[in-house]
């Protein structure tokens, strides 16, 4: 396995400048709720880069939101994608005044001043709306951003759509119960990211717990960048740094360089 594809989009030196904010830097105890632009504007004023999630209405918008239903972080229930966006923005996050808000909204309110990392979520259905959504979306932005997923289809169609867009790989050992969920075969695949030909990523997001991987020395010996998930003290910041470019973070405030 080796790593031989020219970096089609500009330098990436924005995405490894500043730890990242995990789904922002959100403090629930103090009223903080994760992806929320709270989160979002708190990530800002500590001068972090973003980290966050898309999921996709009924309506086909991208939504800034996590999980695949609304149990955890609303008092509402059910799977995000069965409401339609104009509802999706009516409903508060848990105890707070912030609403779950669009990609729209997002880039409107950061506008370009901090890195935006965007995950884009997958059911693991072949469906494709999500990326091409979040695609037309950024095409007018101007300020730093990424999409990256698990999903490495839609990786791929990230690079069929917009192949000077800043995309990656989101992986891990592929060992947890989560990834039962799908057949042996595209599980090894994962793991052993047999999809490098046809996604050609331009940096790698790797479970901190895995560092170092055969994956993380790959793109290192390459050139390309790593930023690792998620790290929670100094002591695993320190350790992580030995293999990867740059943190994404949450539970405590990393010293940002500069």
């Amino acid at each position: 396995m080796s790593v031989r594809w020219a970096v089609e989009s500009s330098d990436l030196g924005w995405l490894t400048a500043r730890p990242i904010a995990h789904r922002g830097l959100h403090d629930a105890v103090h009223g903080i709720i994760e992806n929320s632009p709270s989160a979002f504007a708190a990530a800002m004023r500590h001068g972090y880069a973003i980290e966050c999630d898309l999921q996709l209405s009924a309506d086909a918008e991208a939504m800034v939101f996590h999980d695949d239903c609304l149990d955890r972080l609303t008092q509402e229930t059910g799977p995000v994608a069965a409401v339609r966006s104009k509802e999706l923005r009516k409903i508060p996050l848990n105890g707070t005044r912030d609403h779950i808000t669009t990609l729209v909204e997002l880039l409107h309110q950061v506008a370009g001043r901090t890195p935006l990392v965007i995950e884009l979520k997958s059911h693991w259905d072949g469906n494709d709306r999500l990326p091409a959504c979040a695609v037309e979306v950024l095409k007018d932005y101007d300020g730093p951003c990424a999409l990256m997923s698990f999903d490495p289809d839609m990786v791929e169609q990230v690079r069929d759509l917009a192949p000077g867009l800043p995309r990656g790989i989101v992986a891990d050992r592929v060992a947890d119960p989560y990834w039962l969920r799908l057949p042996f075969a595209q599980r090894l695949a994962l793991r052993n990211l047999s999809h490098l030909p046809r996604t050609r990523p331009h940096f790698l997001s790797y479970d901190v717990t895995g560092l170092p991987s055969p994956a993380s020395r790959l793109f290192r010996e390459a050139g390309l960048p790593v930023i690792c998930w998620t790290v929670n003290d100094e002591a695993t910041r320190a350790r992580a740094l030995n293999w990867c470019n740059q943190i994404t973070f949450e539970g405590f405030y990393p010293d940002v360089e500069g």
